[in-house]
């Protein structure tokens, strides 16, 4: 090591005898932990004072290192997919998800937009008249809305889902059907004749006014077309659909309307329709037959009579549903509005965006402010939107909170004394943690993990808080260096202090967010990944790079310049009073000064030769204050330089260079020292913190009972919004989910109808499950698809009958007798494909409802060719899909008669609607009943799941609490095994671990009475909390174990040393959370602010109030300090904090020290003005004759570990 620089205070030509990295400790002469820590402190001595000597390269080396991680941050992807971020890894919920991918795509079948209407007075009736009005005011804005993008405009009836539309040979026939086509709207409106206006199709026919479906009635045109066109087929496909009439049959809200149709039914009587009995039992589509729109897809908040007549509801609902950006980019593909565009699927999802961003705006606005009826509009797109604001960086909050933190840095750390100020210090720490933190977001980005919402909104204020709790800590030990302590050494000695703390805090939170990361949920393991890469990027930064700042800044002390502006020489400059013996001894005393303690600065080295204890005594003697000993003879004095005494010099011939006021040299240190330590060590005291602490648990335990599962789309999007409203309203009006059960391959489906039913069968008596009225079928593809071969089969029997269909012959029968006849002859022999014998002998559906086995793929292939509506109202999605066929009952070829059959069906689902789910618990009920139907079919043979939202988002919480007690007892234990390898003491790691288990226990009771819900969000925190704990209970854990004394001076001792950076630390972590309160929101705030800062306010009183009680009462021995005195662990030494890099100070501390000390002193010889030797006298193993202590064999004396000398001031 390279001799210091002579600072007045050695005398010249003296050279310190050399501190090796590693501590020579006599073999046996210390315990192992002791030894193994001295170890690694060697390692971070050495590794300070490297980075000391080349302080400039490793702080250019550290930043260009950081900066060049920063930028990674180019390449950060955000994730807002709700399936990315929610859906469990490698859950059967994400296998499941991918198969359905894998069979269907990526995207639904449609999009909704839904119109929720609410009236203004709570609990007012809208089945009026007057209430539908305002709904068709509404809803008719909303369907009439157009955007214009590529030069093309886009209206409802252009992007809108349409269900079923059939195909037709006749081209004017098929044109005009595609143009009239209604899309699917699910309202109360279809109820009634106005229902049609919200339809926006129209064709023309010449010798006709423009035909829309306010003036349609479809039976009536076809009975006008029939002359000039064969729509037999046509005819008998709407006959099935049950269409009827359509919208011109039903009754007129307004009956005195003028274009009010003849065929309506009170249009003669003139009498307003009575609304509550129309809308029982629901609403119909152009289809009655398939489009059943149930009363709870419609109406919310309903009542009824005894008898189950409707009679009020208080919301009414409309959905409009929209094709995928897949469906609108194949609809429009090599179509002529579209060919000059450059067509694609990106700019069909552009076109869908912006209609539903205008069709939510306009009809938000459509109702005047003071109508009695309000409206709430939300889109997928709106969903997006809110999950794009919610994930985006706020700037100006980030901003904020870092200036707050400069702020608060500098001005903790400034001094009145230029030469002890840390301003600039504390300004570059922050700066420093902020570079730390954007270089771990950018390393985390360059490792492809995906931002989300928590990342942006909540990590860059939390890792700042984290990293700047170790800023303080090295800042406060920087200066409270061992005296004597050689410049070139200080940061090594800070290091050999501190840096086992720093690591094992820091260590421990990145493993407390690893072990976060066992949460399976995306979102939130990205983000306890990231923090946890976060953390360590901070640890770099401070234990590499910070080092270097601290020294530069000694440069900048010892030139004696000013802090912050370190080019101008400080007026205040560091001056010591040079007392010298002599004036002692004839009484020179500073007035004001009752008693003074001369210390000798004493540096001590073996002599092998003599095997005595050398120890040099400097020229020059410092003066220090009387000692402050609240706790008496238990705590030690508090430090201070000659600087400090010269405020008591006034009317001395000494004069002061600068004073400072008394309220200046107040610090937490001395409020530590002089009035928290000896209030809390008291016995009272101590045992009113247990009890109250005790009580805190107990009340905690209580909370927790209180804590409810869930998250709701309400908890996260801002209070007081539209988007807000709505949500409420939808939870509480019409908490309706579509849901389907979903068959997979691998089990053959024509000989498993039979389990198919009874799944069904099983899964509708689910208490969640919608049933269908009673007057309905149930609506599935199986039977839509048996219902329909029953019907052609009793069409076939009636023509067979008659003698319209004969073995040979099918031409004179009806179109569905003819299908049946196809099908009837099918033997499913490759080789004798047909038997016409079968015509007579078999049916199309046995006896007990089974379709045959060797027809079930044929009957599927002209089934869905022949009934689109009743495939498109089963949303059967069938893969493979079968194949199209067309029927030709003229065909003279008989190729019409071999029907290919369909591919085994790898995929099929049964919609089901599931209710009053309101809670997370109804949530979770719904789920186990639907995996327990599914596992009992599986016992069948029929491989299947259930799909929908609930099942994405809520089936985490089946397993969520025990992944959360899992993860915190695993990070109890790595807490224990980390703490117990570095502090190597299992006593106070399992001090540690108690203490962080209460901290956890409190906070999720806390959660309770706050009625914060469990979801994966706080799970995380709750298990990140352990980590965070850690930085405020093991500094003063290490504090005290390596305190000499009893438990109570220990204690003590710990609390002084950290109890200014422990509390900078947690203000400085509120402050960086401070900025969260500002968000936007409420979310943000309730599941991150609140819960953080009740988790720091926990964690202040548990590392600062309880653990030294407990330690006062049960901490472990102290460590045992038999070793050569020149190589004591700093840490362990007993001494004051020094207060100037400059004039250090030591004192004797503990009654038996001193008085030891004066005893022994008498044994001391003077041999000089320049320089002393003291020696023991006594060879080892001989007691003293005037304090009976036993020298070590080394010859120094074990129980003292340092030189002190407290001489009456009348002698020399």
């Amino acid at each position: 090591m390279a001799r210091p620089p002579p600072l007045g205070e050695l005398p010249p030509g003296y050279t310190p005898p050399a501190r090796p990295a590693t501590p020579q400790i006599l073999a046996g002469s210390l315990k192992a932990p002791l030894w193994l820590r001295a170890y690694f402190q060697g390692l971070l001595f050495s590794l300070g004072c490297g980075i000391q000597r080349h302080c400039g390269k490793v702080l250019f080396l550290g930043l260009l290192a950081f900066g060049a991680l920063a930028l990674g941050l180019r390449v950060a992807i955000i994730e807002t997919d709700l399936e990315q971020l929610w859906v469990e890894v490698g859950s059967r919920v994400s296998q499941e998800l991918e198969y359905t991918k894998e069979k269907l795509g990526e995207e639904a079948a449609y999009t909704s937009q839904m119109l929720i209407q609410t009236p203004r007075q709570e609990g007012e009736n809208v089945l009026t008249p007057e209430a539908l009005d305002l709904h068709l005011q509404a809803a008719l804005t909303a369907s009439k809305v157009q955007v214009s993008l590529y030069g093309k405009s886009w209206d409802l009836n252009k992007i809108c889902y349409k269900s079923g539309v059939p195909l037709i040979e006749n081209g004017m026939i098929e044109r005009m059907i595609e143009k009239l086509f209604p899309c699917v709207i699910l309202t109360p409106l279809d109820c009634f004749w106005e229902g049609a206006k919200l339809q926006g199709g129209s064709a023309y026919l010449p010798g006709r006014p423009d035909i829309q479906w306010t003036n349609l009635d479809p039976e009536q045109l076809l009975e006008e077309l029939g002359p000039f066109a064969s729509l037999e087929g046509f005819r008998e496909l709407l006959d099935k659909a049950q269409v009827g009439q359509a919208y011109v049959g039903r009754p007129c809200l307004h009956p005195d309307d003028l274009h009010c149709p003849p065929s309506a039914p009170n249009h003669h009587s003139k009498q307003a329709p009575n609304v509550a009995q129309e809308l029982s039992g629901g609403c119909h589509g152009f289809s009655h037959k398939f489009m059943h729109w149930q009363e709870e897809l419609l109406l919310g908040g309903m009542a009824r009579d005894p008898q189950g007549q409707l009679l009020r509801a208080e919301a009414l609902q409309s959905t409009f549903l929209l094709m995928s950006p897949r469906q609108l980019y194949e609809h429009f593909r090599g179509d002529y509005q579209t060919h000059d565009i450059g067509w694609s699927e990106e700019q069909a999802g552009t076109v869908l965006q912006a209609w539903q961003r205008r069709f939510v705006q306009l009809a938000q606005e459509a109702l005047p402010e003071n109508a009695s009826q309000q409206i709430h509009a939300f889109s997928s797109t709106t969903l997006d939107d809110i999950l794009h604001a919610f994930s985006e960086v706020s700037a100006a909050r980030v901003a904020g909170g870092y200036l707050l933190m400069l702020a608060y840095a500098c001005v903790t750390m400034l001094r009145w004394d230029c030469a002890q100020s840390q301003g600039a210090v504390g300004l570059a720490g922050v700066l420093l943690v902020a570079l730390a933190v954007a270089s771990g977001l950018g390393l985390c980005a360059l490792l492809g993990i995906a931002f989300n919402a928590a990342t942006t909104q909540v990590l860059p204020f939390l890792a700042l808080g984290i990293g700047v709790d170790d800023i303080f800590l090295l800042a406060h030990a920087f200066t409270e260096a061992p005296p004597g302590t050689p410049l070139q050494e200080r940061t090594g000695e800070c290091l050999r202090r501190t840096g086992t703390g720093v690591t094992l805090t820091s260590v421990n939170n990145m493993v407390a967010f690893f072990m976060a990361a066992l949460v399976p949920i995306p979102a939130l393991r990205a983000f306890s990944l990231q923090a946890a890469i976060v953390v360590g990027c901070n640890f770099a930064a401070v234990m590499l790079v910070f080092p270097a700042v601290l020294s530069l800044d000694l440069q900048r002390r010892h030139c004696r310049r000013l802090d912050v502006l370190c080019c101008f020489s400080s007026p205040c400059s560091a001056r010591v009073i040079q007392i010298l013996p002599q004036e002692l001894g004839n009484g020179t005393v500073p007035v004001g000064v009752a008693h003074l303690t001369a210390t000798v600065q004493a540096f001590a080295h073996c002599e092998a030769s003599s095997q005595h204890v050398v120890t040099i005594l400097p020229p020059q003697a410092h003066l220090v204050p009387p000692p402050s000993d609240p706790l008496g003879s238990e705590l030690f004095s508090p430090g201070g330089s000659t600087r400090d005494l010269l405020g008591q010099e006034e009317g001395t011939g000494q004069k002061a260079a600068c004073k400072s006021l008394p309220c200046a040299r107040w610090n937490l240190a001395h409020f530590a020292r002089s009035q928290f330590a000896p209030l809390l060590l008291q016995s009272p005291t101590k045992a009113v913190v247990l009890a109250l602490f005790g009580a805190l648990l107990g009340l905690s335990l209580y909370g927790a009972t209180l804590v409810q599962d869930g998250l709701a789309l309400t908890d996260v999007v801002p209070r007081g919004t539209k988007e807000h409203a709505f949500l409420s309203a939808q939870l509480r009006y019409f908490s309706l989910y579509e849901v389907a059960l979903v068959t997979q391959g691998g089990f053959d489906y024509a000989h498993s109808q039979r389990a198919l039913f009874d799944l069904h069968q099983r899964f509708s008596s689910l208490k969640a499950v919608l049933p269908p009225p009673a007057t309905q079928a149930p609506r599935t593809w199986l039977h839509y698809y048996r219902s329909w071969l029953q019907g052609i089969q009793a069409a076939f029997d009636q023509d067979w009958a008659s003698g319209r269909i004969t073995r040979h012959s099918y031409r004179n029968g009806s179109e569905d007798g003819a299908l049946a006849y196809k099908l009837l002859v099918q033997t499913g022999d490759a080789q004798e494909p047909l038997d016409f014998s079968q015509l007579t002998t078999k049916k199309l559906v046995d006896k007990e409802g089974l379709i045959p086995p060797e027809l079930f793929y044929m009957g599927l292939t002209v089934w869905v060719s022949s009934d689109p509506l009743g495939l498109a109202a089963s949303q059967a999605n069938f893969y493979p899909p079968p194949p199209e066929w067309l029927h030709d009952k003229y065909d003279t070829t008989g190729e019409n008669l071999r029907i290919p059959a369909a591919q085994p069906l790898e995929f099929a689902q049964f919609p089901f609607l599931l209710r009053g789910l309101q809670k997370t618990a109804d949530f979770v009920e719904a789920i186990e009943g639907a995996r327990a139907a599914c596992a009992e079919a599986g016992q069948a043979g029929v491989h299947a799941y259930p799909s929908g939202s609930p099942f994405l988002f809520w089936e985490q919480y089946l397993s969520l609490r025990r992944c959360f007690l899992l993860a915190v007892c695993i990070l109890l234990l790595c807490t224990f095994l980390v703490c117990a390898l570095l502090l190597l003491n299992p006593w106070t790691a399992a001090l540690i671990v108690l203490v962080l288990a209460m901290m956890t226990v409190e906070l999720f009771g806390i959660m309770g009475f706050l009625g914060i819900k469990l979801s994966a969000i706080p799970v995380v925190i709750l298990v990140a909390s352990i980590g965070i704990g850690v930085e405020f209970t093991v500094h003063v854990a290490l504090g005290f174990l390596t305190a000499q004394g009893s438990r109570n001076l220990r204690a003590a001792r710990a609390l002084e040393r950290t109890f200014a950076p422990v509390t900078d630390g947690a203000i400085s972590t509120l402050l960086g959370l401070l900025m969260l309160a500002g968000s936007n929101f409420d979310f943000i705030v309730r599941y991150f602010f609140v819960v953080l800062t009740i988790l720091t306010l926990l964690g202040l009183l548990h590392g600062l109030v309880l653990l030294p009680v407990l330690l006062s009462i049960l901490g472990p021995p102290p460590e045992p300090l038999r070793s050569l005195l020149g190589h004591l662990l700093p840490h362990q030494l007993p001494m004051a904090p020094a207060t100037s890099g400059l004039g250090d100070c030591v004192q004797p501390r503990g009654e038996r020290a001193a008085k030891a000390w004066r005893s022994h002193s008498g044994h001391m010889k003077s041999l000089g003005s320049s320089g002393a030797l003291l020696k023991t006298g006594r060879t080892p193993g001989e007691p003293c004759c005037c304090c009976h202590l036993i020298p070590s064999p080394d010859g120094a004396i074990g129980d003292l570990p340092e030189i002190h000398t407290k001489p009456p001031l009348s002698r020399p």
